[in-house]
């Protein structure tokens, strides 16, 4: 309680001030002193973020919420607002751009995400079923596939005959992902695949992919990924930053299941959530960067 209001009296009265002094002692504002104090990357475009949020100036809040190709002008209200002068800052207009280029990115990028999310699996787009296909043959490139609807599907671990069933609860974006780890990590997806076809240590590849995909969903609604993107992505972060995260969490989930040897897939729940708390605690450091580094 004590923490609760000595983080409000900070808040609302002395954060004014001390940044009052801080300015007319250094002849620079909170977001100068940010932008040029910080190396890019989570730490300066966090540090930014809130410094535009909690600013009593809707010229700087309203920055949070503008579109890409607006940006360059809400710098440049921003520097008239804070009577920035370029020659004197000659680095602060891009890098201001530069960190609101990733966070309103990263409000972009959870719409498209979302879109994704929602849009559901049909057999009568030829899109679709293409990409269902195309899973399969990245995955079994040796085996026919006897028809579209078969029980072969339990091969690369969908519960029924008829995949569609699955995609539900996260829609294309789940089939994407597992497309997306198949065709541009090949040998790492099939490695995955194998372990998880393990008569001991087994588990549903493809159900699995899709609940890793409710892990992304769900750390990006939650903001969490935030310092991920701010690190990996130097501009706007773009759905392919997203497709790469899953094959990361795919891959590590792989290497932390093999290595933990659960007695069963019916302890898959505790598992998940351990691995989740780790990925959080990961997220935690602002240096962090969630990454599929293959060493060949």
């Amino acid at each position: 309680m004590l923490g609760f209001i000595l983080d409000c009296v900070y808040t609302s009265f002395l954060r004014y001030w001390l940044k009052w002094l801080i300015r007319h002692a250094t002849g620079t504002c909170e977001l100068q002193r940010v932008c040029s104090g910080y190396s890019p990357g989570a730490t300066r475009t966090t540090k930014a973020e809130y410094a535009l949020r909690s600013s009593k100036s809707r010229v700087l809040r309203s920055a949070l919420e503008a579109r890409k190709d607006n940006l360059k002008e809400c710098v440049g209200q921003i520097m008239k607002e804070k009577d920035i002068k370029p020659e004197k800052d000659p680095q602060f207009k891009e890098n201001l751009h530069t960190c609101l280029l990733q966070i309103t990115g990263y409000s972009s990028l959870f719409k498209s995400v979302e879109e994704l999310r929602k849009e559901v699996f049909s057999s009568e787009k030829v899109e679709h079923e293409a990409m269902l296909l195309k899973l399969w043959d990245l995955l079994m490139p040796t085996v026919k596939l006897e028809s579209r609807i078969t029980k072969q599907w339990g091969d690369i671990g969908f519960q029924g005959d008829d995949p569609k069933t699955d995609f539900r609860g996260m829609g294309m974006l789940g089939l994407i992902n597992l497309v997306f780890f198949s065709e541009h990590y090949t040998e790492e997806a099939r490695q995955v695949l194998s372990h998880a076809n393990h008569p001991k240590l087994g588990y549903s590849y493809a159900i699995v992919g899709i609940n890793l995909t409710e892990m992304a969903y769900s750390l990006m609604k939650s903001g969490a990924l935030k310092p991920h993107f701010y690190n990996t992505a130097l501009g706007t972060p773009e759905l392919q930053h997203f497709h790469q995260l899953y094959c990361y969490l795919a891959y590590e989930f792989d290497k932390f299941w093999v290595a933990e040897e659960p007695e069963s897939i019916m302890q898959f729940n505790q598992y998940r959530e351990k691995f989740h708390n780790m990925v959080k605690a990961d997220l935690e450091d602002p240096g962090v960067s969630l990454t599929l580094t293959v060493h060949s």
